[in-house]
């Protein structure tokens, strides 16, 4: 399993939402490149970013500071939040990304998901926000009637290279990951399924990987920051 330390970024800083709530943010670096380093140096495979304002925007908002991380940085990254067309998967690809998450329009405009899965092979990723089993938009701020898993199955012939499934209601609590939902999403797909919202601790950490289901990964970000995961730690629990 690959530990994804996740710096979301929100006005040009590296934060962490409660809950997605965009008016309940902790500030934890004012240089994500910085923050970006530090978990490089402690022996990080991947980074996990997020444009938040982007996510809103419907645009890329946050590209300076990912660029200055794709710069400085040498291990491969993915990004979401305001990736909505060809031309910005295509822009940020040339720039070094390693992966794209597409989330909102993986429920508005699905066709896109298949072109660019297609275009980029193995560059391209859906993120399944959810509340209470169902989909949400647009950073989280618009409910759907979609079902996380029907969603999954519908990209099971595209060529997707992995499905970021983040329950709302976990991010940034600290209360625990939803390990039975994300362990029934990934039996349902052949897609890899990366966890995400609520990786608190060490013991999420061990509950995810022995959960029994094919998991590719999990996404932490607050408890990094907070030090309740020490992240060689982690690294050293999920390579064993």
């Amino acid at each position: 399993m690959i530990l994804y330390p996740a710096i979301d970024l929100k006005d040009g800083n590296a934060v962490r939402l409660f809950k997605g709530d965009m008016e309940q943010t902790t500030i934890f670096n004012e240089d994500p490149a910085a923050q970006a380093m530090e978990f490089v140096q402690a022996g990080c495979e991947w980074l996990h970013l997020v444009d938040l304002n982007g996510a809103f925007a419907g645009e890329p908002v946050n590209a300076a500071p990912v660029e200055e991380i794709l710069k400085r940085t040498k291990v491969p990254a993915q990004l979401g939040g305001g990736i909505r067309d060809m031309a910005t998967i295509e822009r940020w690809l040339d720039k070094g990304l390693a992966r794209v998450i597409l989330g909102t329009v993986a429920v508005e405009n699905p066709t896109l998901v298949r072109e660019a899965a297609k275009a980029f092979p193995g560059k391209v990723a859906v993120g399944i926000d959810a509340r209470n089993g169902f989909v949400a938009t647009k950073g989280w701020a618009e409910e759907t009637d979609v079902q996380v898993t029907d969603l999954a199955r519908s990209f099971e012939d595209a060529g997707v290279a992995a499905i970021i499934y983040t329950d709302i209601n976990r991010d940034g609590a600290m209360q625990g990951p939803n390990v039975q939902a994300t362990a029934d999403l990934a039996r349902a797909v052949s897609i890899p399924v990366i966890a995400s919202g609520g990786v608190s601790s060490m013991a999420d950490l061990y509950e995810l990987k022995s959960c029994g289901a094919p998991l590719n990964g999990a996404i932490s970000g607050r408890a990094l920051y907070d030090g309740a995961i020490d992240l060689k730690a982690a690294l050293e629990l999920l390579h064993s």
